[in-house]
């Protein structure tokens, strides 16, 4: 461990932080964007993310739009947003925290909590910059998963 985290926590960070910039680049939903990138190339970024994550967000995000064929969709939830908006790394730490409580959970890897907490209907509400549902406790977050429903 370095720093006050784990580095593969830091990896997700940076991970889950990657697809929110593409997401917003490309206006696409996250899950879209995981979907699209696909389990070989999420599993590249979180494994080489110390590397990716020196390297120029927009070159890097760039590269994996281009990669997996995103296009530009039309999901805009920065431009519908009424109120200050969260950035990409601050939409990475809640998703991070979100994966690794799933993936304690469920007793799964970390790229399968990735793929299900992108896949769910918590998804959608973290997405939803005109409510605070993204700034909730990460344990609320994470039990509203857990029990199918927030709470």
């Amino acid at each position: 461990m370095t720093g006050r985290e784990e580095r593969k926590d830091n990896d997700l960070f940076f991970t889950c932080s990657l697809i929110d910039y593409i997401a917003r680049k490309t206006k696409n939903k996250r899950s879209a964007v995981v979907n699209a990138l696909g389990r070989t190339s999420v599993e590249k970024i979180y494994d080489l993310a110390d590397v990716y994550h020196s390297d120029n967000m927009e070159r890097v995000s760039d590269d994996f739009i281009a990669a997996a064929h995103i296009s530009e969709g039309s999901f805009d939830n920065v431009g519908a947003a009424k109120y200050a908006v969260p950035s990409h790394w601050d939409i990475g730490k809640v998703y991070k925290r979100l994966i690794l409580g799933i993936a304690k959970e469920k007793n799964i890897s970390v790229i399968d909590a990735l793929f299900t907490a992108y896949n769910s209907f918590v998804s959608d509400k973290i997405e939803d910059f005109n409510s605070s549902f993204y700034y909730d406790a990460p344990q609320n977050i994470l039990n509203a998963y857990l029990e199918g429903n927030i709470v």
